[in-house]
């Protein structure tokens, strides 16, 4: 059911992109910018969706696989396609993609919102050749930040 609210509300601008097969867009607000090349900095026993670090403009931003939380198997391998970076709460990450697609104009009514589907989801739209699922950038980050380290790899004894 549509509240009166979202009826009356602007259509919001999303980025979207996609992860194997599956399309993905955050809010076109959060976003930083994209990049399509960058040095990217291991970390060692970092949490398992974390490839690495990348300096831009001053900040140490982390880049992330968004595969593994969301559930979809990547089309590429390595880290070699785009890195979107967005803002959650007041920090950048960067959020490694197959490939970025449009900013796609999606009015707030016409957000289905399911009762399953992806945990980190806002809720989904139609577009006339593929289904958007729309993310939430904090709680995705908040999702990773709970993560263990990679299998193997133990914190340091204290």
């Amino acid at each position: 059911m549509t509240s009166p609210l979202a009826a009356a509300a602007p259509p919001r601008l999303w980025c979207s992109f996609l992860l194997g097969t599956e399309c993905f867009a955050v809010a076109a607000a959060a976003v930083v910018e994209v990049l399509r090349s960058r040095r990217l900095t291991r970390v060692p026993m970092a949490a398992r969706g974390v490839l690495g670090l990348i300096h831009l403009r001053g900040r140490i931003v982390p880049v992330i696989d968004p595969a593994e939380p969301l559930a979809v198997s990547r089309r590429q391998t390595g880290p070699s396609g785009p890195t979107l970076v967005i803002t959650a709460g007041d920090e950048w990450y960067g959020l490694l993609v197959d490939d970025m697609l449009d900013v796609v104009e999606i009015p707030p009514q016409r957000v289905e919102h399911p009762t399953g589907g992806i945990p980190l989801g806002l809720g989904t739209f139609a577009l006339t050749d593929r289904l958007v699922h729309l993310l939430d950038p904090e709680r995705m980050m908040q999702s990773l930040t709970g993560q263990r380290p990679a299998a193997g790899m133990r914190p340091p004894r204290s």
